[in-house]
Order: structure tokens, then sequence, then C-alpha cells
């Protein structure tokens, strides 16, 4: 009776393990976008990884960061099904391949960011038909934003954030298109960056939101990720993740590098 009193308690400890290991979600990031999300060159930190966690640990799922070599990249395995979520702006060809939370997550204002060295002229977006720009790999900013790349071809694609306001800083590009938050953040201590502003008129307002692969099981669960997100929101959760990034991410800029 003993052993098979044994073998039927590993018996269930098999199981539980494996339906422990079937709810996990595996999330997309590319941290480059202190305070939303960035690296302290260990782990994936800030306002967007806390949200993911929370939210679907609440759910009863076990979250698995997955950083990928740029934005362009997450996009493309999350349409495919190879992970389950990002963040991002909602657009009419990324709602083909991913369900979009109607609870959004941040409010963001996207500017224009300038090398004070070399003035901008900036009233209408075709006005910007006449410069050169600089986006990491993935980025859309509305569709008549898109429309006016596509158009005039004028933007060079990186992947980095350091390359992109190093041209800025250089001279070799005339904006940066960035949300505010994000771009004030960093170049705050850019070697340089006193040089770099933003313009005062927003390019557009967008909305950060939670975006769930169509060929994710977590599809069918979008009323509950709504309704959980919006708990989130009224608890105060959100504002309290994203205060704490913005001062976690300027601490770590701070240290000495050898503290680092």
């Amino acid at each position: 009776m003993a052993r098979w009193l044994c073998l039927l308690v590993m018996l269930v400890m098999l199981v539980a393990g494996h339906a422990v290991a079937a709810d996990k979600v595996r999330y997309c990031d590319y941290p480059v976008y202190p305070p939303v999300s960035w690296s302290d060159g260990k782990q994936v930190r800030g306002l967007a990884p806390s949200v993911v966690k929370n939210l679907f640990g609440q759910l009863g799922y076990e979250v698995e960061i997955v950083v990928l070599g740029n934005w362009k990249r997450c996009l493309l395995d999350a349409a495919e099904g190879r992970v389950d979520v990002v963040l991002a702006y909602s657009t009419a060809q990324r709602e083909q391949s991913m369900l979009f939370s109607t609870v959004p997550v941040l409010r963001e204002e996207v500017a224009l960011f300038i090398n004070r060295r070399h003035p901008v002229r900036f009233e209408q977006l075709d006005d910007l038909a006449r410069y050169r720009g600089g986006l990491l790999f993935g980025e859309s900013y509305g569709v008549e934003f898109d429309r006016m790349v596509a158009r005039n071809n004028n933007i060079e694609w990186v992947s980095d954030s350091r390359q992109n306001f190093g041209k800025l800083i250089r001279g070799r590009i005339d904006f940066i298109t960035q949300e505010r938050r994000t771009g004030q953040l960093y170049v705050e201590n850019l070697p340089g960056g006193q040089d770099i502003v933003a313009l005062p008129k927003a390019l557009n307002v967008d909305y950060l939101r939670v975006a769930v692969s169509r060929h994710s099981p977590l599809a069918a669960r979008m009323p509950e990720i709504n309704a959980q997100l919006q708990r989130m929101v009224d608890a105060g959760d959100i504002e309290r993740w994203l205060n704490e990034s913005e001062v976690t991410y300027r601490d770590m800029i701070n240290l000495p590098a050898d503290a680092q």
C-alpha cells in the first residue's frame, strides 16, 4: 500500500509539474525605452515587464521574457505566434495578427528630437520630408507618418537608440521620432546630449497596449486581460511602477562605472 501511495504522489506531482510548465507566457521585449523598458545588463526592467509579470501572474501564468535583436523581430515573432505577448501601439497592420487591449497601459506623446545646432522647422507632417530622420527597426508612429516615410524615403533605420542619438549629435541626421518621456530621460546623461532638445509640438499621441498574438491561447482570454488591466489602473499600480522605474533608471545611470 505504501508503495502504491508513493507512486500515486509521484504521478500527481508529475502531472502538476506539466500543468505549471504549460501555463507559461512568452513575452518579447526590446529594452531600449526607459522608463518603459530597459536593461541593467542582467535583466529587463521597467514599467513594461512589471505590468506583464503582474498582469499574467494574476491570471495564473509564469512569464518568460524573450529579448531579441530589434523591435521588428519582436513584432514578427508575435505575429507568427512564436511569442504570446508584446506591449505596442495599435496599427491596422498589427491588428491583423495581434489582439490589442482596450485598456491602455500608458498614454505616450511622440515628439521630435533635434540638435539645436541644426534647427528643424516643424509645423505639419509634410515639413519633415526635407529632413533626414532616424528610427529603430519596426517603429511606427501612425498611418500618416508611415506614409510620409514611405513616400520620401528619408529615414535611416538602426537597431540601437545610442547609435541613433549619436547620429543626431554628430549632425548625420536631422531628427529622431521618440516618445517624449523616453527621449528626455535617455539624453540626460548622454555625452553631447546637451544639444539635443524635443520640439514642443508633438507629432502625435498614442497609447501603449498589451498585444496578444492571435495564434496564442491567450487570445481567448482578452476580456479577463482587460478586466485585470483596469483593476491595476484603478489601483494606481501602473503609475507607481512608472515612477519607480524612472528613479531606478536614473540611479543606475548615475552609478560609477565600477559599481554597475
